[in-house]
């Protein structure tokens, strides 16, 4: 393999598990649009709170309890906010909205640095993740290899749970037509409540995992979460699909830019949403409301 052949490859595969993970935080937040019409801008903060959480549990248990404990946390603390607080304020519109969860955000933001600290916090992988993958001449670490595993075997089952459960068939119905799903005896604040839940849960997953692979810092939440935010309006606000498609393509162009132009890639972000927004304003697959 030629040196060109062999960095193209590494810098898509390091795209590609970038823009899997991305994903996986932005996915909670365009499915929480899409299906309650509410903009959660605290969404990278449990993001980044989940990653903290991580760090901790893997130290006092280890990285797998740590994954299945830390987004059960911050889900629960999704719960609480939307049956607390934005179910209360979400008929005044957006504006309550996007304060309520910026005012949450800065809260979860001091929160952790009073906790933790400022500095950044590095996370070992699991011995198992540990070292290099070789394929012939190409060696890729396993810890990523990992996370674009991971990251399709979620993307499964939330194809499963939500065409394939009855979970899934009520919070599409609830989509549609809360107020005929209601009729039918079912509670949908209940539905609306579980699901926010589920979409900070993934936000969790996201964290945890992103822990071995970047530091831990206060800034994680705006480092990810302006990508993540990018994602969610470049693929189509509520859009899943659209959401994959525009994480992949930021993961890709963040990894390429980084190698070939070093200078412009911050740029390369902006600029491609500013291509698509003006061809098409809805985003790669939204649509108009």
């Amino acid at each position: 393999m030629d040196p060109m052949t062999f960095i193209c490859v590494t810098q898509f595969v390091h795209g590609l598990a970038y823009g899997l993970l991305l994903f996986l935080v932005a996915a909670g937040l365009s499915m929480i649009f899409g299906m309650m019409d509410i903009l959660n801008l605290a969404h990278a903060y449990i993001f980044m709170l989940a990653a903290y959480l991580g760090y901790t549990m893997t130290g006092l248990l280890n990285f797998w309890a740590a994954l299945l404990l830390a987004p059960i946390g911050v889900a629960l603390l999704g719960m609480l906010i939307e049956r607390f607080m934005l179910r209360k304020i979400h008929p005044l519109g957006h504006i309550p909205e996007l304060v309520l969860t910026i005012g949450i955000g800065l809260i979860l933001l001091e929160f952790v640095k009073w906790i933790w600290g400022t500095q950044s916090l590095m996370l070992q992988p699991p011995e198992i993740l540990s070292g290099l993958l070789s394929i012939g001449v190409f060696r890729y670490p396993v810890y990523r290899v990992f996370i674009i595993g991971f990251s399709i075997a979620v993307m499964i089952l939330m194809g499963l749970l939500f065409y394939k459960t009855r979970f899934g068939t009520i919070v599409r119905a609830a989509t549609a037509d809360a107020g005929m799903v209601g009729a039918l005896g079912i509670n949908v604040p209940l539905v609306y409540t579980l699901f926010f839940g589920f979409g900070t849960w993934l936000a969790g997953l996201a964290g945890v995992v992103v822990a071995p692979f970047l530091s831990v810092f206060p800034g994680l939440a705006d480092q990810i979460g302006f990508d993540a935010f990018v994602v969610v309006v470049l693929g189509g606000l509520g859009s899943m699909s659209g959401a994959f498609i525009a994480a992949i393509l930021i993961g890709l162009l963040n990894s390429f830019g980084i190698q070939f132009l070093p200078t412009l890639a911050p740029l390369l972000t902006f600029g491609l949403m500013a291509v698509v927004l003006s061809i098409k304003p809805t985003g790669l697959l939204g649509e108009r409301q």
